[in-house]
């Protein structure tokens, strides 16, 4: 989807891969299969470049620091990624910038976990290894000291933070350029189904305007504060007490912003290409009063052309966005979005059309 977006502009990739059936494998012409682990391959990868970006936040940041030592330009560089990849880095540098985030701290074994619980509510308590987790993984909800025992097997650290008690999910997302430009998306509502993002609506319905330019100044801040250049997703808690608290941090186009493709003037993809290229940021604002992007999790698949057919069909404005990924149960396989003045007709539209692409709704 970045390279679709760099493409108007005669922009020209070059993709590190991990196989050839990788999503952008099968879209970028100049591919080079190899491990972004070894520092060798991003070397050789990376000459002739003119700058460095990424789909994830996994990439060493030691061999970051090695190609911008080369004189390669890495957006965002790995100062800033590394608020992405290590979730107490993270919370440490919020800390000291008075960025609001639930109670936490490192805990080093299960009794640790006890005493963190006891020091607020009590049981239960959210555990999170540092570094590797993503939709849902590395995350554990544990209600005893014995409970607690699995997250330490992985052998990092282990962040323990309070059970927040939320009204929903939000997101804000921001993309910053090197001078310093910025534009902030609408805040949107994130739902998640067991851990995995399912639907969110842009902008976030009955989202209060004084909390919902809270969350965008606050996103703003944390990129300039970070140094991050290109997208930055704050994945945020609205609590029950009226207050948003910072979740996560993805430095990356982001799931929550999928809905930009269509639902925005100039989508998450097209900004994080001009920011990385340092060309000026395009508008953020909507193109309609409601967007919906629902997720095609990975099920049991009905025979494609016939789900097309009928979801074109049944909605000549849907928006279909599949990613040519292998089908595996509960994987992002891709994402539909439908737009519209009235939410309710938006969202049964979007649930539709993703639950008949998955194979869950077959009329």
């Amino acid at each position: 989807m970045t390279h679709e977006a760099g493409i108007p502009l005669g922009i020209r990739f070059r993709l590190l891969s991990d196989s050839p059936q990788d999503s952008a494998a099968q879209v970028v012409n100049d591919v080079v299969v190899g491990d972004y682990r070894d520092l060798d391959t991003l070397r050789a990868f990376a000459r002739g470049c003119d700058v460095i970006t990424f789909d994830h936040e996994h990439v060493p940041a030691e061999h970051l620091r090695a190609l911008e030592a080369d004189g390669v330009p890495v957006r965002p560089g790995p100062d800033a990624l590394v608020h992405a990849q290590d979730k107490g880095v993270m919370r440490a540098r919020l800390d000291a910038l008075g960025i609001p985030c639930p109670r936490h701290r490192i805990v080093s074994d299960p009794a640790d976990v006890a005493a963190f619980a006891a020091e607020g509510d009590g049981f239960p308590v959210v555990l999170k290894t540092v570094r590797g987790g993503y939709d849902g993984k590395g995350v554990w909800v544990v209600r005893s000291a014995e409970e607690a025992a699995e997250p330490f097997k992985a052998g990092v650290a282990v962040l323990a933070e309070e059970k927040v008690d939320f009204v929903r999910e939000l997101a804000a997302n921001v993309v910053r350029s090197p001078h310093g430009q910025a534009v902030a998306y609408p805040v949107v509502e994130s739902r998640q189904v067991d851990g995995v993002c399912d639907t969110v609506i842009a902008p976030a319905p009955g989202l209060d305007e004084e909390l919902a330019l809270r969350a965008e100044q606050m996103a703003l801040t944390i990129a300039k504060e970070l140094g991050v250049i290109g997208h930055l997703a704050v994945e945020l808690f609205q609590t029950r007490d009226g207050r948003i608290l910072v979740n996560e941090l993805a430095m990356r186009p982001h799931n929550s912003g999928h809905w930009t493709m269509d639902g925005a003037v100039t989508s998450q993809f097209a900004n994080h290409v001009r920011a990385v290229l340092d060309l000026p940021l395009g508008d953020p604002r909507p193109r309609a009063k409601w967007t919906v992007m629902a997720n095609v999790l990975g099920g049991d698949y009905p025979d494609m052309y016939s789900a097309y057919l009928h979801c074109m069909a049944r909605d000549p404005q849907l928006k279909i966005h599949m990613y040519g990924k292998d089908v595996k149960p509960g994987r992002k396989v891709g994402h539909v979005n439908t737009y519209g003045d009235d939410l309710d007709d938006v969202l049964e539209r979007a649930r539709h059309a993703a639950g008949y692409l998955r194979g869950t709704i077959t009329e």
